[in-house]
C-alpha cells in the first residue's frame, strides 16, 4: 500500500503528491463527519505518514499536540510555520497536509459524551496550537492563507463539524493550505468558532470539577452558554468553585455591559428643547449664524466684520422623569434575553431622570428593583427553569404604574404562558391605560427566539408587535420612549 500511495500511477511526482495530500484531507473529513473509522483511508494515511518519516500519533486524535512535540521536539517548529511556503521541498505539501490534519482533527473532532477537566485542558492546549499555526503566518499569498475553511466555521461545534465534502469549503488546497484561491477565515472568525466548541465541551462536562481548579477556571472563555450553565448550577457550588463561577459571570457581564453601553450612547437622545435658552459658552457658539446675522456690519473700507451680537446653539434636550418597568421571564428558555435585558436595565437605571424597576418571574414573581443597578447581583438571585405564569408578574408590575403615559413596560418572554388569556388581558389593560408596552421575544445577536404564535398575533393586532432579533432594536425603542 505504501508503494501504491507514494507513486500514484505514472502521472509523475507532482500528481502523486497531490493524490496523497487529498487522501489525508479525505481521511480528515471522514473522521470529522463519522466517528467510525474507514479502514481503507486509515491504512493508506498511515502509509503516507510513514513514508514521510512522521510519527503514527499524528493521525490519532487521542494523542495531544503537546505530547507529540514532547516526544518529537522537531515538530514544534513545523507546527508553528505551517503557512510558510516550501514548494521546493520534496513532499513538502504532503507533509504540511499531515500536520494541518492533526491540528484540525484535534480541534474539531471532539466526540460525544461526558467531558472531564483533563480533556478540556488538553483541548484548550490543542486549540492554542491551531491558533498559533493559523494566525501567525503571512496574511496572503499562494499556500499561505490564514483560514481553515468551513471545517473551522461556527457550525463546527462539538460533535457537529461544519462543511460538506465537495462544496469547496472544506480543508485542503482550496482552503488556504496549498496553491489556489479558497475560503478565507480571519482571526476573529477562528476565535469565535473555537469559543463555540469550548462552550459545547463545557456543556458536556462536570463543570464543578473545572471550577474547583482556579488555573483551569481562568482559561474558560465567558460566553452565554457558560453563564447559563453557571446560573443553573450555582446552588450546588461553594467555596473556590463558587468564587470562580462568580468571577466568570462578572467578566461576562462587564464585557456585555461595555458593548450595550456604547449602543445606548450612540442611539438618539431626544429632541432639542427650544424653550430652554442656549448656554453661552464657546463650545455652543454658532459661528455660521453669527457671521450671517452680522453681515450688515461689514466695513468695506476696513475689510472687517464688526460683530455686535453672538448667537449660540441650543443643546438642552427635553427630558421628563420616566418610569421603566422591566419584566423578565426567568424560565430556562429565556436565558439569552434575560441576561442581555438585565444588563440593559442597569444601564438605563444609571441615566438621569429614569426610574427603572425590575421584576423576574416563573410561577412566582420576584421584585429585583433594589439590585437593578448591579446586573451581576440580579443574575445571582434568579432561578432558571420552572413554569411560566405571567399573572404573578402582573400582580407585582401593575401597582408600580403611577403615571401611565410616562411609563414603559418592557416584557421579555417567549409568551408560552400557563394562562394566556389572563396575561394578555393584563397587558391589554396596561396598553389601553396609556402605558408604552414593549413585548420582547429575544434580544441577541443570533437567531430568532421561539415565541408563542397566538401571543405574537394578538400583540401585533394590539399595535405592540413583539421585538425579536438584535438588542439594538430594544435600545432604539427605549430611547424613543425616553425622548
Amino acid at each position: 500500500m505504501g508503494d501504491d500511495v507514494s507513486t500514484a500511477g505514472d502521472d509523475g511526482p507532482a500528481n502523486a503528491d497531490r493524490n496523497r495530500r487529498q487522501l489525508l484531507y479525505w481521511r480528515l473529513l471522514a473522521r470529522l463527519f463519522d466517528h467510525e473509522e474507514q479502514q481503507a483511508l486509515e491504512t493508506a494515511s498511515f502509509a503516507v505518514v510513514g513514508d514521510l518519516g512522521l510519527p503514527a500519533g499524528l493521525l490519532d486524535p487521542a494523542v495531544s499536540v503537546d505530547s507529540l512535540v514532547q516526544r518529537f521536539p522537531g515538530l514544534a517548529a513545523e507546527f508553528e510555520t505551517l503557512l510558510t511556503p516550501d514548494e521546493h521541498v520534496p513532499g513538502g505539501e504532503v507533509r504540511r497536509a499531515a500536520l494541518v490534519s492533526k491540528l484540525l482533527l484535534n480541534a474539531f473532532a471532539t466526540g460525544a459524551g461526558d467531558v472531564s477537566a483533563t480533556q478540556l485542558a488538553t483541548w484548550q492546549q490543542d486549540a492554542a496550537w491551531l491558533k498559533r499555526a493559523l494566525c501567525a503566518g503571512p496574511a496572503s499569498g499562494p499556500g499561505t492563507g490564514t483560514g481553515t475553511g468551513s471545517a473551522a466555521g461556527p457550525g463546527a461545534e462539538a460533535g457537529r463539524p461544519g462543511g460538506e465534502p465537495g462544496t469547496g469549503a472544506g480543508v485542503g488546497p482550496t482552503a488556504g493550505f496549498g496553491p489556489g484561491a479558497g475560503v478565507r477565515i480571519g482571526d476573529d472568525d477562528l476565535a469565535k468558532a473555537l469559543a463555540d466548541i469550548e462552550a459545547g465541551l463545557v456543556s458536556r462536562m462536570r463543570l464543578r470539577e473545572v471550577l474547583a481548579d482556579p488555573a483551569l477556571a481562568r482559561q474558560l472563555t465567558p460566553s452565554m452558554s457558560l453563564v447559563e450553565q453557571l446560573l443553573r448550577d450555582k446552588a450546588n457550588l461553594s467555596g473556590v468553585a463558587l468564587a470562580n463561577a462568580k468571577a466568570l459571570i462578572r467578566r461576562f457581564v462587564d464585557e456585555v455591559a461595555e458593548v450595550l453601553r456604547t449602543q445606548v450612547e450612540k442611539a438618539g437622545a431626544g429632541v432639542i428643547d427650544r424653550s430652554v435658552p442656549p448656554k453661552r459658552v464657546f463650545r455652543n457658539l454658532d459661528l455660521d449664524r453669527t457671521i450671517w446675522k452680522n453681515l450688515v456690519n461689514y466695513s468695506p473700507e476696513d475689510q472687517r466684520l464688526y460683530v455686535d451680537r453672538l448667537y449660540y446653539r441650543r443643546t438642552a434636550r427635553r427630558t421628563t422623569p420616566a418610569r421603566m418597568i422591566v419584566v423578565v421571564d426567568q424560565s430556562g428558555s429565556m436565558v439569552d434575553a434575560m441576561v442581555n435585558c438585565t444588563i440593559l436595565a442597569s444601564i438605563f437605571a444609571g441615566l438621569p431622570k429614569v426610574d427603572v424597576h425590575l421584576v423576574a418571574y416563573d410561577t412566582r414573581a420576584l421584585d429585583l428593583t433594589p439590585w437593578v443597578h448591579d446586573p451581576f447581583e440580579v443574575l445571582l438571585r434568579t432561578q432558571l427553569g420552572g413554569g411560566t405564569d405571567g399573572t404573578a408578574a402582573l400582580a407585582v408590575a401593575q401597582p408600580k404604574v403611577a403615571d401611565p403615559r410616562n411609563t414603559a413596560v418592557v416584557w421579555i418572554s417567549d409568551f408560552y404562558e400557563w394562562n394566556c388569556d389572563a396575561v394578555y388581558a393584563g397587558m391589554e389593560a396596561l396598553h389601553r391605560s396609556g402605558v408604552r408596552l414593549i413585548p420582547v421575544g429575544s434580544v441577541n445577536s443570533g437567531g430568532q427566539q421561539s415565541v408563542n404564535p397566538w401571543f405574537r398575533q394578538k400583540l401585533k393586532d394590539l399595535g405592540t408587535p413583539v421585538i425579536s432579533g438584535h438588542i439594538r432594536k430594544l435600545v432604539f425603542e427605549l430611547k424613543n420612549f425616553l425622548a
